[in-house]
């Protein structure tokens, strides 16, 4: 009766006001009570509580779904529900992002969706997939002159000026030959991914920064595994020129070739997995 009595003394305005404060309070202890739950949940099975949530998804048309039909091996794995997420993100990151084409090359839908669904397809098992890192995508014919070391390059990634650059006939040809471990779109994203996994804190960001810890913790520590991995050749020699091209190597061979990698190196593999949160389409 006290409370009550208390609560009549308070003005409508006040009233708003309190309730106002006390939705807050109560959405910060739920907010601050689900990150305990998901570190938790996090720590025991390295994986976020849920990384797929669209309720009002996204579509792409007709013409889009037949281009990763035909040119995207992935997609066709994927379940009809999972292809419905897909669609979402593919859609939703060429919106975030700005498509620009170099030397003649006009941007058309082939170039969009492919280049898009290379992004969604390494961040499929992450909560946020968008790449904050990237806002522009720069997409040339062929081979082009970088600025930064006055070489021809395929791809390159500028975190400073969050600009990825592609050739378009190597990224195609990433694709033409799926199981051979060098696939441009991948490589270039991979990186991204990486440095983006380093910059943020959200759930996805920290299970692939800290599984990638591991690895290197693993190979540190097991001397033969590290010499296997030399000398087998199944890993192109370029991805032991530093930890950015190797983690971009091995999430190569991971997608392209993922029987013989987890057939060769299971705990390399299952770290790249546990990374990526790959839990579909038989990997």
């Amino acid at each position: 009766m006290q409370f009550h009595f208390l609560i009549e003394r308070y003005t409508i305005g006040s009233k708003i006001i309190l309730g106002i404060l006390f939705a807050a309070l109560f959405y910060m202890f739920l907010h601050y009570a689900f990150k305990m739950i998901e570190m938790l949940y996090v720590m025991k099975y390295r994986k976020p509580l849920y990384f797929h949530f669209h309720p009002f998804a996204k579509k792409l048309n007709k013409a889009q779904q037949s281009i990763l039909r035909k040119s995207f091996p992935f997609y066709n794995k994927l379940n009809e529900k999972e292809r419905r997420y897909f669609d979402h993100r593919v859609k939703s990151f060429i919106i975030d992002k700005h498509f620009i084409g170099r030397n003649n090359l006009k941007i058309n839908d082939e170039i969009i969706v492919l280049i898009s669904a290379t992004a969604v397809m390494l961040t499929f098992g992450f909560r946020d997939f968008y790449i904050g890192l990237i806002n522009k995508i720069v997409v040339y014919p062929g081979e082009f002159y970088s600025k930064l070391n006055r070489k021809a390059h395929k791809g390159e990634f500028n975190p400073k000026l969050k600009t990825m650059a592609l050739s378009w006939e190597d990224f195609k040809n990433g694709f033409d030959i799926y199981d051979d471990k060098i696939n441009l779109g991948i490589h270039e994203f991979a990186h991204a991914i990486h440095l983006n996994s380093i910059k943020e804190r959200d759930v996805s960001s920290t299970i692939f920064s800290d599984s990638f810890n591991e690895l290197v913790v693993l190979l540190s520590s097991d001397e033969n595994l590290k010499n296997d991995l030399v000398t087998s050749n199944y890993f192109r020699n370029y991805g032991y020129t530093n930890q950015y091209e190797f983690i971009a190597v091995i999430i190569e061979a991971f997608i392209e070739n993922p029987k013989d990698f987890r057939n060769q190196f299971p705990q390399v593999y299952n770290k790249t997995k546990q990374m990526l949160n790959f839990n579909f389409a038989g990997y």
